[in-house]
């Protein structure tokens, strides 16, 4: 079905004839039918209007009710949720108590809530400590806020990078340079900002190409963009070596560091052998870090950084002209919650140094561990050499999105990924004590798809496989924003 679809896009001129624009659509909404897995029938029994008479405390009820049908997410989800153990106890209770202490605030005001005001600016200065900004080569004016998550920080680097060469360079048509393995983010941030997005194919060790972002470098050039590690594979572009090319050419360079803001710093003084990351690099002008992942904080939190006052004022939005008053927001939201910024605090601060030392043992332990025991399954391959906790992994030999729908059937939620289809499993602190479980489902998958080749009864194989063989990238476009717009 989905391949009849996807054959009968490429005939570009004939999607105009009335019977072909109506079998696609007709195809597509069978496809967008089969991702959202059964959501149509949740979409009809919505609620479309307030209850005539309030709920009150009987609302929890509901709640729970709701809450009850998610899926069994604990120690079975790829990243997701990054604390260990059970939502009423230990960290996790932590965190939601501060959380609600601080649920009315808002640092807009930060008149009234100064508490929050200085919550955020400590969250931003340990957060600049980990990554550099006691070193003597970071300039020692490393600055930053709190955003809503790790796309928000990105989304702000690269508008602030974007403004802060335009005022340097007069630089008028911006460009900027990513790996193919770089956060689809950039591309979103590409958009909001009119941006000529230059995506540079990885090199043979999965890398960003230092050579091929050369080639991309020209008198548009705003900035570039490593990742320290990539989403996909795990593994930590060559950022010297992007810092070195960042300054000879007098650009920027943003290092994503939203996965590897908590654990690289504490890996290192682990010993793990990792490479320089942060704001020791020269070159290096802005990164981005979530505390809402390995930092253990609630989700929402995460903090962009820049090396110092004059690129980072660039991120600010003052109006003077409007009736309402003078105004001025230091990031995309203007109002936010300042339970988040609370609940990020009392992480970084119960924890400590040696918390986050000690987490980050448990979950590199396990990652390698992982790593090993997928090397040792007959038929599967690890994609480059992971240094951190994202092991990525593919198939010369079976079907490896069939093997993910297997793994699905016992209740895995992994990442698939495409070029080369693969499959990744972000390592949490939830996946300590059930890796051995991890492996032995996955052998036994690949198994049954050795014995039993070819896609399961209501799987996602035909779709991911299909998808990743199109020469026509702007279908399988079309059919992801049709998915996401079934959505109300």
């Amino acid at each position: 079905m989905l391949i009849s679809l996807l054959r009968s896009a490429l005939l570009l001129p004939r999607r105009l004839l009335p019977g072909v624009s109506g079998y696609i659509a007709a195809e597509k909404k069978k496809v967008v039918d089969k991702m959202q897995s059964g959501g149509t029938s949740s979409k009809n029994n919505r609620r479309a209007e307030l209850p005539t008479i309030g709920l009150g405390e009987e609302v929890i009820k509901d709640l729970e009710t709701l809450k009850a049908k998610d899926v069994d997410w604990q120690g079975k989800c790829s990243g997701t949720v990054y604390i260990a153990g059970s939502e009423s106890e230990g960290h996790f209770e932590l965190i939601n108590k501060a959380y609600s202490m601080f649920s009315h605030t808002n640092p807009l005001h930060q008149d009234v809530f100064k508490s929050v005001a200085n919550m955020e600016a400590e969250v931003v200065a340990m957060t600049a400590a980990l990554l550099g900004s006691k070193e003597k080569s970071s300039g020692g004016q490393i600055c930053g806020n709190m955003t809503s998550g790790g796309t928000e920080s990105i989304l702000l680097a690269v508008k602030t990078s974007r403004d802060y060469m335009r005022s340097k360079k007069g630089i008028t048509k911006p460009e900027m340079i990513i790996a193919e393995s770089a956060h689809s983010a950039y591309d979103k941030a590409a958009a909001y900002f009119n941006i000529k997005v230059r995506r540079v194919p990885v090199n043979k060790e999965f890398l960003a190409d230092v050579k091929g972002f050369k080639r991309c470098i020209n008198g548009n050039t705003i900035m570039m963009v490593g990742s320290a590690p990539g989403f996909p594979h795990g593994l930590i572009d060559p950022i010297e070596e992007l810092g070195e090319l960042a300054s000879r050419y007098d650009i920027c360079l943003h290092v994503d560091l939203c996965l590897g803001g908590f654990v690289l710093p504490f890996a290192r003084k682990l010993g793990y052998p990792i490479p320089p990351f942060d704001f020791s690099v020269k070159g290096v002008t802005s990164i981005s870090s979530d505390v809402h992942k390995y930092g253990l904080a609630p989700k929402g939190t995460s903090v962009v950084l820049y090396r110092n006052h004059e690129i980072r004022k660039h991120q600010f939005v003052a109006v003077t002209e409007w009736t309402g008053g003078l105004y001025i927001s230091p990031t995309i939201a203007g109002s936010r919650p300042g339970g988040l910024i609370a609940g990020a605090w009392a992480a970084m601060m119960s924890l400590g140094l040696n918390g986050y030392l000690d987490s980050t043992s448990r979950i590199m332990e396990v990652s390698k561990k992982i790593q090993r025991g997928i090397e040792e399954i007959p038929g599967l391959f690890v994609i480059g050499k992971p240094d951190m906790t994202v092991v990525a992994f593919g198939s010369d030999v079976v079907d490896i999105f069939e093997v993910n729908d297997i793994m699905s059937s016992k209740g895995w939620h992994l990442n698939a990924l495409q070029r080369p289809n693969s499959l990744h499993i972000c390592v949490t602190l939830q996946h300590t004590t059930v890796y051995n479980e991890f492996l032995k489902d996955l052998q036994d998958s690949v198994n049954t798809v050795k014995a039993n080749p070819g896609p399961i009864s209501g799987g996602m194989a035909p779709i991911y496989g299909a998808a990743g063989k199109m020469p026509d990238r702007g279908t399988v476009r079309e059919l992801l924003v049709e998915f996401m717009d079934s959505s109300c």
